[in-house]
């Protein structure tokens, strides 16, 4: 994966600090491929099947397996897994749906695709998940959904959630981009409601090569609903119509959409589900070593898993205490010229897109976090050299 050479210096600015960027950089994140990930592409090449077809329903049956949910369609991304989440609850124009303005653009971006409003709610500060009790104050007579998101694979408090949607009648979606492997009280992210949307793009804990993304569901009409909806409303599939010894003309049943995943997309991520538990066993286990080190800076704020949930980390991210004199551009700048990428925490409500229409929003725990949050290297397969050159880097940088 490249790295960006350049850091937001502002919305509308980039900067570096120096021109003198290293050639090895650390980058923030490595999808880890190997051979079997190679030799399972050539498979499904060589089999003259690449569209969506049994790998895809391989992987499917795999991936419920393993969250531990009864059904699982396959798509191409993430997004499009929200916007078919939103399509199948129904959601539409005049309605809300309250999501975190902490989380990725895609977020928002899903109900703004169902043409409906979303609504930021703040989220809270030791776990970077929506909290249940601003979105609360947030509910009106148009609220039809709650979208909560597992930020940087920490699951949120689903039951909180949970509670809330049955008090005032609202559906719940999980943006769970982030969370392949994290689970809350015992149960693994996807087990808990009727829509968990996945992430396999190369920067998520496992990946199917580029693009992907998952859905799952308890229900089996929703399941069904979400099979025609990814393949332009189809009665049936390429795949059954090519194996069928009789004449099957297929019907279009609804409007839908271009969703698919392909069979060499999904062969990368069968290999990449077996190696699932040891990715996030290595991402733990770094995460321990920067623990140990940036819990003895007192410029540096760590944040600590509750008991009740475990992070495959995700992502791995610091926050800089008010005391610290420097400002987050200035940090990520100076890891950068040390050969170490970073990322920026986003808020949705302060970027351009949305932030016409949210003047005067203030969300005081996702601003903060913006302000002095940085995403730091992760990745199974990080070196021992990368990990250290990484917490030498900002041990020297706060020291300074």
């Amino acid at each position: 994966m490249t790295t960006d050479a350049l850091v937001s210096a502002s919305p509308s600015q980039k900067r570096r600090k120096t021109d003198a960027v290293p050639l090895l950089m650390v980058p923030i994140a490595r999808p880890h491929f190997g051979e079997e990930e190679a030799l399972a592409t050539a498979e499904t090449v060589r089999s003259g099947w690449v569209g969506q077809g049994p790998k895809v329903a391989e992987l499917e049956r795999a991936f419920a397996a393993y969250v531990g949910a009864p059904h699982a369609v396959a798509v191409s991304n993430c997004t499009a897994a929200l916007h078919l989440a939103m399509v199948v609850s129904g959601i539409g124009p005049g309605d809300e749906v309250i999501c975190p303005s902490l989380s990725y653009i895609a977020t928002a971006n899903s109900v703004r695709h169902a043409g409906a409003t979303p609504v930021f709610a703040d989220v809270d500060e030791k776990t970077c998940t929506i909290d249940p009790v601003h979105a609360a104050s947030l509910i009106t007579p148009r609220t039809k959904a709650l979208l909560i998101v597992h930020q940087f694979g920490m699951p949120a408090d689903i039951d909180a959630c949970k509670a809330l949607c049955e008090q005032h009648g609202l559906l719940l979606i999980e943006d769970a981009a982030c969370a392949v492997g994290s689970s809350y009280k015992g149960k693994n992210i996807g087990a808990h409601s009727d829509l968990v949307c996945f992430s396999f793009h190369p920067r998520k804990v496992m990946t199917t090569g580029g693009e992907g993304g998952m859905i799952v569901t308890s229900r089996s009409d929703i399941a069904d609903r979400l099979r025609l909806l990814r393949q332009h409303g189809m009665s049936v599939n390429d795949r059954e119509r090519h194996l069928s010894r009789n004449l099957m003309l297929e019907e279009y049943l609804l409007v839908g959409y271009n969703y698919k995943l392909s069979d060499v997309h999904a062969s990368v991520g069968l290999v990449q589900l077996k190696k699932l538990e040891w990715m996030i066993a290595e991402r733990r286990r770094i995460a321990a070593l920067y623990q140990r080190a940036f819990s003895a800076l007192p410029a540096l704020q760590v944040f600590v898993e509750p008991p009740d949930r475990t992070t495959n980390v995700q992502s791995y991210v610091v926050r800089l205490r008010p005391s610290c004199a420097l400002s987050r551009n200035d940090f990520m700048v100076s890891l950068l010229d040390a050969g170490i990428a970073t990322r920026r925490v986003m808020v949705a409500h302060q970027e351009p897109v949305y932030a016409g229409s949210n003047v005067g929003l203030r969300l005081p725990v996702s601003e903060s976090l913006a302000d002095r949050a940085v995403l730091l290297p992760i990745f199974a397969g990080m070196t021992e050299d990368e990990v250290q050159r990484v917490i030498e880097a900002v041990e020297r940088i706060l020291a300074a």
